[in-house]
């Protein structure tokens, strides 16, 4: 199990408030910083991030390139730009630091020109140093610093409780001094990615702990959570276990939830496969790549899969970042998804789809024509979970474009997007856009979908039956039991917080049964019928009807 911690700033740190009108106005003097952004993984995934603008051209706020596990494909780097050109732009130090390291010790940032020693603002955490040293010895090596990463020996056992009791508190301080350390070259922080598995321990369970000691050491920053779900064949058995007790963490304490399921991506990374062998791709597929050999045959998917399968992830956040590090009409600042995305704090769950659906960093597919791209975005093969969200009911709904897209063309398949999708009747008009002039690379331009949407209950349902076909029968459960600070209570605390998440869904899905509500007829005489249906999502709070406002 790894877990890894993702750190970039320029300047000095200082705390911001949440609010995006307390941040500074960008002003002349003040230099180009990217804030702190970590993240903290389970198993193998990769991820990336970008900058913040404050309603200019002028970035106050980047964010840091967060690289998981293993990292053993050189196109999974930052290509957008300025690393292909050896210079050191402001996309670039979203991603790393420009080190001199001649004047030996930590050295110094150099803020513009030449590249001189890139290094990720990362801090990587791993209870087993096997997958660490993978990156130490890989081509990559030179990328991390060596004194930011924590390991250890033994692993996490695939055990939750080992995880977030026993190495939690073992290495708070050593990680709490290495992020703060690293915050030191952090100017206007805006928000953590949090990036882990559910499955196994050191995901879990430090994965959980870490989010935890986020909300105590920087409370006023948001935190982004991608969680790569087990699937229904993991070959860890306890899996139910670390994944259910990792809900309650990310119930309580992430501001937004980026849901994966393995199953999907490696559906995505089957159908590249079939693609390759149908002759489809043909010669647009790179040789050399984690499709093909070096003597231009078709590898197996299998022997690359985890690699495939991070592109993914790191496309899902490249493309989520790319309008605060590029320019674009209409830049969407992060924290405006978790504003506009999240309108009750527990259901911070957002269902995410990327088109083209082939965005990794080794294959080339033609572009899709942009209404197609559009439609694609909400169809069930594009999910990053197994979900349909056109038959479930919408909260609120982000499309974030990048490339060359006019605004015209967002209204245009929104208003031929919607009869389709059922949205709440308060909010008809959830959409969320975003616009990025600058498109990914190999690409003339794509989409990046985050859903508000009931579709991802199922997914929650079906981990709740596989966690209670063993805890009826108590099984395990002394693996857990035995761990300092774990009791039996945590087991039943933690699937009642997942059983109350989806009663709210189900109070939510109940609504599509009802027509929106004809405010001008009630009367005063309804106030139970009211509070009724605002319970169940009808109405916003603080309508005032009839003179009463509930």
């Amino acid at each position: 199990m790894t877990q890894s911690v993702v750190v970039q700033g320029k300047g000095r740190w200082r705390s911001q408030p949440r609010t995006p009108s307390a941040l500074p106005s960008p002003v002349p003097d003040l230099c180009p910083s990217p804030p702190l952004q970590w993240a903290s993984a389970g198993t193998r995934w990769a991820a990336a991030s970008g900058t913040w603008r404050c309603g200019s051209t002028r970035p106050l706020t980047r964010f840091a390139f967060s690289s998981l596990s293993t990292w053993k494909s050189p196109g999974c780097l930052p290509k957008e730009r300025g690393y292909q050109k050896g210079i050191y732009d402001e996309a670039l130090s979203s991603f790393f630091r420009n080190v001199d390291t001649r004047s030996g010790g930590d050295g110094h940032d150099i803020s513009k020109g030449k590249i001189c020693s890139l290094k990720a603002r990362a801090l990587l955490i791993d209870m087993e140093e096997g997958v660490v040293n993978e990156i130490l010895q890989g081509p990559l090596r030179d990328v991390f610093d060596s004194r930011q990463l924590i390991t250890d020996v033994s692993g996490s056992g695939n055990n939750w409780a080992v995880g977030h009791k026993l190495y939690g508190c073992q290495y708070r301080e050593n990680i709490v001094e290495k992020l703060r350390k690293t915050a030191e070259h952090c100017d206007c922080l805006q928000c953590f990615f949090i990036i882990h598995s559910m499955g196994g321990g050191t995901g879990s369970g430090l994965g959980t702990f870490v989010l935890n000691l986020l909300e105590d050491e920087f409370p006023e920053v948001y935190r982004f959570v991608t969680s790569v779900y087990p699937s229904s064949e993991d070959d860890v058995i306890i899996s139910p276990y670390n994944s259910v007790l990792a809900m309650k963490e990310l119930n309580e304490h992430a501001d937004c939830v980026l849901p994966i399921e393995n199953e999907s991506l490696f559906d995505i990374v089957n159908k590249i496969h079939q693609m390759v062998n149908s002759g489809k791709l043909g010669s647009i597929v790179k040789q050399n790549s984690l499709v093909t050999s070096s003597a231009g045959s078709t590898k197996a998917v299998q022997e690359k899969s985890f690699d495939a399968m991070n592109n993914i992830i790191a496309n899902l956040l490249l493309n989520l970042t790319s309008s605060a590090r590029f320019e674009g009409s209409l830049n969407m600042d992060l924290n405006e998804i978790s504003m506009n995305l999240v309108p009750f704090p527990r259901l911070h769950y957002l269902v995410s789809s990327l088109t083209p659906l082939y965005t990794l960093a080794d294959v080339k597919v033609p572009s899709r024509r942009l209404d197609q791209m559009f439609s694609d975005a909400f169809s069930r093969d594009h999910q990053l979970i197994q979900a349909d969200p056109k038959h479930s009911l919408y909260l609120a709904c982000a499309l974030l474009v990048r490339g060359n897209v006019q605004v015209s063309d967002l209204r245009r398949n929104i208003e031929r997007l919607k009869p389709s999708m059922h949205f709440v009747s308060w909010n008809q008009e959830g959409w969320k856009t975003g616009l990025c002039s600058v498109p990914p690379v190999g690409h003339s331009h794509s989409l990046l979908a985050l859903a508000n949407n009931t579709c991802v209950k199922p997914t929650f349902m079906e981990l709740k039956d596989r966690f209670m076909r063993l805890y009826k029968k108590k099984a395990h459960l002394h693996h857990y039991l035995h761990i300092d600070g774990m009791e039996q209570s945590c087991f039943s605390e933690a699937i009642s917080s997942l059983s109350d998440l989806i009663e709210e869904y189900n109070e939510l899905d109940a609504t599509k049964a009802f027509q929106p509500l004809q405010l001008t007829r009630m009367t005063c005489g309804a106030p139970t019928s009211c509070r009724s249906k605002m319970r169940l999502g009808q109405l916003p709070p603080q309508l005032s009807v009839g003179g009463v406002s509930y």
